[in-house]
């Protein structure tokens, strides 16, 4: 065991969007079930004690929406969000890039953001130890609302590849 204390990375893609006609990709809104499952996931966080104290959101409608509904959750223990436009349409990299900023006084980090980047940050960052079953359902399918926990030593300038242990992938599902 190095000094730092166990990280946790928290990546989310954003609830379920609809798709209106005639308005920007980055004003979609959540549809329904959005709404409904958004909430699913704070509570999940809630009840595995998974509290983030740094939460960076894209800055997209659909993300902003979908961070409310897991603040609301986490009640009086949710951090004020940080929007980040760098998180919209972003790459795997271009958001390592973003979490490699975050200070190390932040322990667990939730990143809120979009498709193919959660997956392929999700799949950057995995190492070898990482739970097999947790990292197939990340691999094989990330749909809306999925979240995956990462743990590291390693302080969040250092995360660069394959230095994270995949722990869990969930997809809140309301019924």
């Amino acid at each position: 065991m190095s000094d730092h204390h166990i990280k946790r990375l928290v990546i989310m893609r954003h609830a379920k969007a609809d798709w209106p006609g005639g308005i920007e990709d980055h004003e979609r809104p959540l549809e329904e079930r959005g709404h409904r499952e958004a909430p699913l996931a704070g509570k999940w966080l809630v009840k595995h004690n998974i509290v983030p104290d740094f939460i960076l959101c894209s800055s997209a409608l659909r993300t902003r929406q979908t961070c409310t509904w897991v603040c609301s959750e986490l009640g009086d223990k949710a951090p004020t969000p940080k929007l980040e436009d760098g998180l919209y349409a972003a790459s795997a990299l271009r958001m390592l890039t973003v979490v490699n900023h975050v200070p190390d006084t932040v322990t667990t980090l939730m990143l809120i953001a979009h498709m193919p980047g959660v997956q392929d940050l999700a799949m950057h960052l995995a190492s070898r130890d990482s739970d097999h079953d947790a990292y197939m359902d990340a691999a094989t399918r990330y749909p809306t609302s999925a979240l995956t926990v990462l743990e590291t030593e390693k302080s969040w300038s250092e995360l660069d590849g394959q230095d994270a242990r995949l722990t869990r992938f969930k997809v809140p599902r309301g019924h």
